[in-house]
C-alpha cells in the first residue's frame, strides 16, 4: 500500500482484502515462482522435502522476519519475495552480504515499515508459534480481546494514578537535593540570562577580531593597491584615461572605436570606485584598544558557556530554555506538594474501582470463552481436554488490572488442570492455537498454517479441516499440510513439486484440479494411486465444500 493509503487516505479502487499473488526469485530451491492466490481455503501439499513451507518462508519474510542468506538459492546473488494485495505491492531482497532492502509500492521503507503493513494483512502460525500461548501475557490478551471498551477505561485510569504517584515520588526526594538542584538551576539559569547570547552572533564576532588583528597588513595592502590604482607616477587610473583621450579623434568616425571608448570610460568608473574604498580602508584609523577588548571578552565569555553548556551555541541556548523548564517545575513542585498526595490516594481509589469492574467483566467472559474454546478443542481429538481461565488477584493494581490471569488446561481424564507449559503438548498447543484462531478469528484477512496438524490422523483430522474451513469462510486460508483430510476440503489445492534440470533441484507450485487432485489426495492416503485409495480420496472430496470464488488463471513456476 502507498503512503497515502498508510495514512489513511482513501484509494481510488481498493485493494482486495486477500493475498492475490506472491512471487519468489532465487529462495531455497525455487529459482522463479509467480503463484496466483484466491480467497477462501487453499492447501499446498507434496511429497516430504519438496519445499512446501518454503511458501511460508517467503511470506515470513515480508513480515519482517530475521533474514538469512542461507536461504538465497545456490549460484545466485540475492532472493526477492513480492506480495501483490491487488494493485498494493511489498517487496523484500536479501544479499549474500546479510543486506536486507524493503519495499512499499516501489518504494524504499525502513524494514519496521514493511513488517507494520504486512502484519496488518496477514498472520502465519507457525508449527513453532503455538508456543506464543505459553506467555502469560498472551494468555490474559486473548481474554482481553473481548474486553476492550473496560481494559481502555482501566488502563486510562491506571495511568493517572501512576502519573500523578511518579510526579509525587519526585517531590519526596531528599529535601536537601531538591534545594541543591534549585540552586544550580538558579545559578545556570542566571548566568545565561545575563550573558544574552543570540543564535548566530560567534562566527561575525569572530570574523571582526581576526580583521582588527590584521589591521596593519590589511591597511598596507590597500595602500599599495591604491598606488598602483591611481597615486603613483604611473598608476592604472592615468594609463586608462590616456587611452581613452587617445580614441577621442577615431571615435568621431569609427563606430567600433567609439563602442571601445565607452567601455575603456566605463572600466575607468570602476576603478575610481574601487580606489574610493581602498582609500578609506588605507586611510581608516587603527582599532579602539577598548573595543578590541570587549570583542575578546565576548569571544572569552562564548567559549566559557560552550565549555560548560555547549559544545555549539545552539546548544546553550538549548540547555536554557531546559533549566529555565525545570526550574518552573521544582519551583511549582514546592507549592503543589502538599495538594499532591492527596490526589494520588484518590487516583489510586479510582483505579482500585477501575480494576474491580474489569474482574467482574473478566470472570463473566471467562466462562462462556472457555466452553467455546473446549467444544472445538474436544472435536480436535482431546475429548477429555478441560480448560478455564484463572483471575488471581493482586495486592496492588498493575498495568493490566487486579488480577493476574492465566490458562489452565489438562488433556487428559484424571489429570488435574495446570500451566499450559506443564500439561501440554507440542501438537496438543498445536490444536489449541487452532481453536483460539476459529473461534475468537485471526486479525488479520489472511492467516498461514505450516503444519499445525502434525501427529493428529482420524477423526481429529477432520475436525481439523472442518475448522480451517468455518475460518475460511471469513478469512483467506492458506494451509502446508500432510492430512489429505484437510487438503480434501480446500477450494484450491496447489502441489509442489520437485524436479533435477541441468543438474539443479528447482521446486514448482501449481494448481491442481480434477483427476490431478484426485491421484495427489490418494498418494497421501497410501503413498500410491491404488484404486482403494482413489476410492477413498473420492470419498473425501465428495465430502462437505464451501462455495468457492469463481476460478482465476492458475500458478506459474518458471525456471
Amino acid at each position: 500500500m502507498s503512503r497515502a493509503k498508510l495514512l489513511g487516505v482513501p484509494s481510488r479502487s481498493p485493494a482486495p482484502a486477500h493475498l492475490t499473488r506472491l512471487e519468489i526469485r532465487n529462495l531455497a530451491t525455487i529459482a522463479t515462482l509467480a503463484l496466483e492466490l484466491r480467497g477462501g481455503f487453499s492447501v499446498f501439499t507434496g511429497e516430504t522435502g519438496a519445499g512446501k513451507s518454503i511458501i511460508v518462508d517467503a511470506l515470513g519474510l515480508l513480515l519482517g522476519s530475521r533474514s538469512n542468506p542461507d536461504l538465497i538459492r545456490s549460484g545466485a546473488d540475492d532472493l526477492l519475495v513480492t506480495g501483490f494485495w491487488g494493485e498494493d505491492v511489498v517487496s523484500r531482497k536479501l544479499t549474500h552480504q546479510g543486506r536486507s532492502s524493503a519495499r512499499v509500492d516501489g518504494e524504499v521503507v525502513a524494514l519496521r515499515e514493511l513488517a507494520e503493513v504486512s502484519q496488518a494483512r496477514l498472520t502465519i502460525h507457525w508449527q513453532h508459534s503455538a508456543q506464543s500461548l505459553l506467555s502469560a501475557g498472551n494468555q490474559r490478551a486473548l481474554l482481553d480481546s473481548l474486553l476492550l471498551d473496560e481494559l481502555g477505561h482501566y488502563h486510562a485510569a491506571y495511568r493517572a494514578w501512576q502519573n500523578a504517584a511518579g510526579h509525587f515520588e519526585r517531590l519526596q526526594a531528599s529535601e536537601r537535593e531538591r534545594a541543591r538542584q534549585l540552586d544550580l538551576l538558579r545559578f545556570q539559569t542566571q548566568e545565561l540570562s545575563e550573558a544574552g547570547l543570540k543564535e548566530g552572533e560567534e562566527e561575525p564576532l569572530r570574523a571582526e577580531l581576526v580583521r582588527l588583528s590584521n589591521f596593519e597588513s590589511i591597511a598596507a595592502g590597500a595602500s599599495e593597491a591604491l598606488e598602483l590604482l591611481s597615486d603613483g607616477e604611473i598608476s592604472a587610473a592615468g594609463l586608462v584615461s590616456q587611452a581613452i583621450r587617445s580614441l577621442n579623434a577615431p571615435a568621431r568616425y569609427d563606430e567600433a572605436s567609439a563602442q571601445l571608448q565607452a567601455e575603456l570610460a566605463s572600466a575607468l568608473e570602476s576603478v575610481q570606485a574601487v580606489v574610493s574604498e581602498l582609500r578609506s580602508v588605507a586611510e581608516d584609523r587603527a582599532p579602539d584598544p577598548e573595543a578590541l577588548a570587549q570583542l575578546e571578552s565576548r569571544l572569552s565569555l562564548i567559549g566559557k558557556l560552550q565549555a560548560k553548556y555547549g559544545p555549539s551555541s545552539q546548544d546553550v541556548l538549548n540547555f536554557q530554555v531546559e533549566a529555565e523548564r525545570e526550574l518552573a517545575a521544582l519551583e511549582s513542585d514546592e507549592q503543589s506538594a502538599g495538594t499532591l498526595e492527596a490526589e494520588v490516594r484518590a487516583l489510586r481509589q479510582i483505579a482500585e474501582q477501575a480494576g474491580l469492574r474489569l474482574r467482574t467483566v473478566r470472570q463473566k467472559a471467562a466462562a462462556p470463552l472457555s466452553e467455546q474454546l473446549l467444544n472445538v478443542i474436544r472435536q480436535l481429538g482431546m475429548p477429555h481436554a478441560r480448560l478455564e481461565f484463572e483471575l488471581r488477584p493482586l495486592a496492588v493494581p498493575g498495568p493490566h488490572g487486579s488480577d493476574d490471569v492465566s490458562i489452565r488446561f489438562s488433556a487428559n481424564p484424571g489429570e488435574g488442570l495446570g500451566e499450559l507449559a506443564d500439561t501440554a503438548s507440542g501438537g496438543e498447543l498445536s490444536r489449541v492455537m487452532l481453536a483460539i484462531s476459529t473461534v475468537l478469528g485471526a486479525s488479520t484477512p489472511s492467516v498461514v498454517f505450516d503444519e499445525v496438524d502434525a501427529g493428529i490422523g482420524g477423526s481429529a483430522a477432520r475436525a481439523v479441516a472442518d475448522q480451517l474451513s468455518h475460518l475460511a469462510s471469513a478469512r483467506q486460508v492458506l494451509v502446508v499440510t500432510h492430512l489429505a483430510q484437510i487438503a480434501a476440503r480446500a477450494d484450491w489445492h496447489f502441489k509442489v513439486e520437485k524436479d533435477i534440470e541441468a543438474g539443479r533441484t528447482i521446486s514448482r507450485v501449481r494448481l491442481l484440479s480434477g483427476e490431478e487432485r484426485l491421484e495427489e489426495i490418494a498418494r497421501m492416503l497410501s503413498g500410491a494411486s491404488s484404486e482403494a485409495a482413489l476410492l477413498h480420496a473420492r470419498e473425501l472430496l465428495a465430502g462437505p465444500k464451501r462455495i468457492p470464488e469463481p476460478k482465476k488463471r492458475g500458478a506459474k513456476a518458471l525456471s
